[in-house]
């Protein structure tokens, strides 16, 4: 089988062209191998390119525990930059599906080569019972959140996926790791949850780490940094253009009023290419 390995922002995945090729009878289980940073290729998870009805693409993606996700950020970025630049759709601006909603992406190329994407993220969810979490509240907004001995003020969003934003003076380690894993499978969120530690340094730039569902801590995640502009300006603590700087780089988001949408622009880089035995 043969592989890309791309990163958006530091969030790698392990991408498989399925266009070209079957796709895999077992993905989870390709996920967890492929993703295992000792003894596979080493990534966040694996995303499969695949063709779709009324679209340039599907993204299919799947954590490093081999759990399916409806939505990456980062990972759609750098799909659309391979259904660019290795010709299966060579256009400007790309329409692109994950769990069954569709995705508006404008690319920004450089030598025939996508170096930036501009993703249209739609609109976010707020409904608790569709984040979904248990925490009171449409969406809960500073809600208390007691764990790990000590009690956050959390705001729940969903991107198509389920976030929990906390701000804090400082995203320890203490806090990413070892409070993170906890409140992802907390009962209150009956999906799991992405968590978001966040220090705001102003009213447009914040700083980010991500306990992501599936995957642990990593680099980056672009549904997080989206739900990060939402909880921002639910809080009143940031404007609706933000820069949200990751461990892995830097994203740009806006919460716009006039359509509701999200919209995230950032990089899409592809690393290697390999060939995974069948």
């Amino acid at each position: 089988m043969q592989f890309t390995k791309m990163h958006g922002a530091g969030n790698d995945y392990i991408y498989v062209d399925c266009f070209r090729q079957p796709t895999p009878a077992d993905p989870a289980a390709l996920a967890r191998a492929v993703s295992n940073r000792h003894f596979g290729v080493g990534a966040d998870g694996l995303i499969l390119i695949c063709p779709a009805d009324g679209a340039d693409a599907e993204m299919r993606m799947f954590n490093a525990d081999g759990s399916y996700s409806e939505m990456c950020g980062n990972g759609i970025r750098c799909v659309a930059k391979f259904v660019h630049d290795h010709g299966i759709a060579v256009r400007d601006q790309l329409r692109i599906t994950s769990a069954g909603k569709q995705f508006l992406l404008d690319l920004e190329t450089r030598s025939g080569k996508v170096e930036r994407v501009r993703v249209d993220m739609g609109e976010p969810i707020l409904t608790a019972r569709d984040i979904p979490t248990t925490l009171a509240g449409d969406p809960p907004v500073d809600a208390p959140f007691e764990i790990a001995g000590r009690t956050l003020a959390v705001t729940c969003v969903s991107m198509g996926n389920p976030h929990c934003v906390t701000y804090v003076d400082s995203a320890t380690d203490e806090l990413v790791l070892g409070v993170g894993p906890q409140i992802e499978t907390d009962p209150r969120f009956p999906r799991r949850t992405n968590v978001e530690f966040i220090e705001v340094l102003n009213r447009e730039t914040v700083r980010q780490r991500t306990w992501e569902r599936g995957s642990g801590e990593t680099l980056a995640c672009g549904t997080g940094a989206c739900a990060v502009c939402v909880a921002g300006v639910l809080t009143g603590r940031t404007e609706r253009r933000i820069t949200s700087k990751l461990l892995g780089g830097d994203l740009q988001l806006e919460w716009d009023e006039a359509t509701n949408h999200v919209y995230m622009t950032g990089p899409a880089a592809e690393i290697f290419t390999g060939d995974w035995p069948a």
